[in-house]
């Protein structure tokens, strides 16, 4: 069977799928891919269905060799991935062969990768989904992030793979650090004042920012009567916090499933991908839109993904077929 072995492990690498939902009535949140369209994406160009599990590469350091081949597909930031010393461009699929190295070596945009293997991991399921939550120390490689020396092996059937796959570059996503949001169910609790204030500032990741939350540093908020706290209630990704010291804080796929602060706005669903590429020191800025431009905005992600499958199923392969020692290359078009 092929495998993954992980020969450094970098900052912080996991598994993720789309996330787990339905317990968070038990205080497990769904966790997740923090870029939900690139994990679908890398996904999609290696033939998986879009839930299957991906590792998650945070920032650059990231490297392993693979024993047998597969197809894999890089999505997400640009982490300047090498394969055997070349330089790989991400959105697209490559053909990986027994022995091949692939290492992550510096930012060059963005702060998570996607690495999608044709078949996927061949790992369990923990409460339907394979996702990683480190707290909890559930779901992905022994519910933790991945070490040098792991081991992950690899469902991907070697016969037959598709090769050279990208999508179009009009259709990769272009993250912005400008991000919209609605207004939040306890925005009552805010003057007119400081509502504006919150949209006209910047703001600054902090160093405590993690799957967790984004803890923000810039003008501080205050509440109508200068009380912060609030009977707890659900929580959400993308829901903005104001604790009383009055520094934002956004919940991120391992967020809390209650909070009891509160919340100013919530940051579009479609949005939540360019929240994911920001790092610790990056600025932060939010633009207030209707429910109406927010759901607009969903749909349009959506019809991207489908028009993203439904190219990539038409476009000609390029198959690797395998017959005793010598591989064979021979090019399929869709009908």
């Amino acid at each position: 069977m092929a495998k993954l072995i992980v020969k450094s492990g970098g900052l912080f690498t996991t598994i993720q799928d789309l996330g787990r939902y339905g317990y968070q009535k038990y205080g497990i949140p769904p966790s997740g891919a923090m870029d939900g369209f690139a994990l679908q994406v890398s996904n999609l160009l290696v033939g998986n269905k879009r839930n299957e599990s991906a590792l998650e590469i945070t920032s650059a350091g990231f490297s392993a060799i693979f024993e047998g081949e597969c197809e894999i597909a890089i999505t997400g930031a640009d982490l300047s991935a090498t394969l055997n010393g070349k330089m790989m461009m991400p959105w697209q699929s490559f053909h990986i062969q027994d022995g091949d190295i692939l290492k992550f070596e510096k930012i060059k945009s963005g702060f998570r990768a996607y690495l999608s293997v044709s078949g996927g991991f061949d790992i369990p399921k923990i409460l339907g989904s394979k996702s990683t939550y480190v707290r909890a120390k559930i779901g992905g490689h022994y519910g933790r992030k991945l070490r040098n020396g792991d081991e992950i092996a690899l469902k991907s059937k070697n016969l037959l793979v598709f090769h050279g796959t990208k999508i179009p570059s009009h259709m990769i996503p272009t993250y912005s650090n400008h991000v919209r949001v609605v207004l939040g169910p306890e925005s009552d609790r805010f003057s007119k004042t400081e509502i504006e204030k919150f949209f006209s500032s910047t703001y600054r990741l902090t160093a405590q920012s993690d799957r967790m939350g984004y803890r923000l540093n810039g003008p501080t908020l205050r509440a109508k009567d200068g009380k912060h706290d609030i009977l707890s209630n659900g929580m959400i990704i993308g829901a903005i916090q104001v604790p009383p010291d009055g520094n934002p804080i956004v919940m991120m796929s391992d967020h809390p499933t209650v909070g009891g602060y509160v919340k100013i706005s919530t940051v579009i669903s479609a949005d939540i991908p360019s929240l994911a590429q920001l790092k610790p020191g990056d600025k932060l800025s939010f633009e207030h839109v209707t429910l109406g431009e927010a759901r607009k905005a969903y749909l349009h992600m959506q019809k991207t993904l489908d028009l993203l499958e439904t190219h990539i199923k038409k476009k000609p392969k390029v198959f690797f077929i395998k017959i005793g020692e010598k591989l064979y290359k021979v090019k399929v078009r869709a009908r």
